[in-house]
């Protein structure tokens, strides 16, 4: 069976690719193993330059990657071009920072040298979604290939064009072939994969699901991997915040790559005394987004990525209406073409509805109201997932203990959840564990090795 790129804003099939055979899928994976063994020698410079160059074509070509995004899943053109711009930072943050960051490190023992240093792995494989098909792939890839791993990617099934092309981008800049390979293959051959004693470790970015089986199978394998999951994330707003800002936040906040994004802000929970006001300036700026085609640069809302998702985001809706949530905007799919489903708020969300346990993954806030901070904290944790976490508030008590008390992996204070190079991304709870970015990041995979000389 084929693999299909769709277009998800009129469902026409742009291409079709065939899977990779098993005898080509073992050739990339002996491909990556012989590189391995010569990339890992490499120097800082001759990294830090191939990096810097896969920088460049990035920033050159943005316009084209852009497209490419959005004509596969759906996202704005804008935003599609934003993330290319994203991927070259992080290349050049790495091609910057990695010799530092992995520097052999003095620890004075009774030895008469102690130290710790930093090597790679081995070929490591990415197992990476379509929602930002060239952000999550290079969030892993600059690190790991700057640490002198080599990676093989298995990126979701729905955006293959995106994946060659970024395997492209890794050849084009001069980084040896088989330092970065895709391979197109369906779920189903993950397990095997990772189960190939050639793979040093595992990678992954997707679903609560996707992560238990990849975890399970890693862990059979005693391989080290890092998973980031879902979220449901908390934005939380107290009588102190400036509340335009927040309102006008929490609209960029949710509906970012048309509402399909982990870190999104889902879960809207405010202080009753001004609950009604916030609903309404945040109702309003919903109302006001255009949705339509991802391609015009004024249109803010895209389709969702597939069918099925639609249907998901739908089902969900309606059964937390059914629950005892209000429609406050939205709520029921539009006639046409296009996987489109609009800006949708939801109010007087009951606990216990699936709005307020399940990862909702399109443009649909939730709105709880609450009496305390206490109450806010209680609510903002009441949930499986631990990504990231928004709060608004002007009062320093209330500010020190939401950012001690919030059980998130980042906890943004006046500000909206964003990944950043410079600090470390990923979850607590079922969000999934490890760390990408910053330091942090580069030091997944990499083996920490003690050395004692007498």
């Amino acid at each position: 069976m084929s693999i299909s790129s769709v277009n998800p804003a009129t469902g026409q099939v742009l291409k079709k690719f065939e899977p990779h055979s098993d005898a080509e899928v073992e050739r990339r994976v002996a491909l990556a193993q012989r590189t391995f063994s010569t990339w890992r020698r490499t120097s800082w410079r001759e990294r830090s330059e191939r990096l810097s160059a896969a920088g460049g074509i990035l920033e050159s070509r943005k316009a084209e990657w852009g497209r490419r995004m959005t004509l596969e899943m759906g996202k704005t053109v804008g935003s599609a071009v934003a993330e290319a711009e994203k991927c070259a930072w992080a290349c050049r943050f790495y091609a910057e920072n990695a010799e530092r960051f992995l520097s052999d490190e003095p620890a004075p023992t009774d030895a008469s040298r102690s130290y710790v240093r930093y090597d790679p792995l081995g070929p490591v494989l990415a197992v990476m979604p379509w929602n930002f098909p060239f952000w999550q792939v290079f969030r892993f890839a600059a690190p790991a290939l700057a640490a002198g791993n080599v990676g093989l990617l298995k990126h979701a099934s729905n955006v293959p064009d995106c994946a060659l092309a970024i395997e492209e981008i890794f050849r084009e800049a001069g980084f040896p072939e088989g330092a970065f390979q895709t391979l197109l293959v369906g779920s189903d051959r993950v397990a095997k994969l990772i189960e190939d004693p050639r793979i040093a470790a595992v990678t992954l970015t997707g679903s609560e699901g996707a992560g238990v089986s990849v975890g399970r199978t890693a862990g059979a394998q005693i391989k080290k991997c890092v998973l980031e999951l879902g979220g449901s994330d908390p934005f939380i707003v107290m009588p102190s915040a400036d509340l335009e800002t927040a309102a006008s936040t929490a609209v960029k906040a949710r509906t970012i790559n048309n509402g399909q994004s982990c870190i999104a802000a889902k879960r809207f929970i405010v202080h009753e005394k001004i609950a009604d006001a916030f609903e309404k300036q945040f109702v309003q700026r919903m109302a006001a987004l255009k949705m339509g085609d991802p391609l015009d640069p004024s249109v803010e809302i895209g389709p969702l990525a597939t069918p099925a998702i639609r249907e998901e985001v739908d089902g969900l809706v309606k059964k937390t209406v059914a629950a005892g949530a209000r429609v406050a905007l939205g709520g029921r799919i539009p006639e046409g073409p296009g996987n489109f489903y609009p800006p949708t708020v939801l109010a007087d969300v009951p606990a216990g509805s699936p709005a307020d346990q399940e990862e909702i993954f399109g443009p649909v806030a939730s709105i709880f109201r609450v009496g305390s901070l206490d109450e806010a904290i209680a609510v903002a944790n009441r949930t499986r997932f631990g990504l990231g976490s928004s709060a608004w508030t002007k009062d320093a008590s209330e500010r020190d203990r939401l950012v001690r008390e919030l059980e998130a992996g980042s906890v943004f204070i006046n500000g909206m959840v964003k990944s950043d190079p410079r600090l470390p991304f990923g979850g607590v709870k079922k969000s999934g564990h490890g760390r990408e970015l910053s330091e942090h990041g580069i030091r997944e995979f990499v083996n920490v090795k003690t050395v004692w000389e007498a």
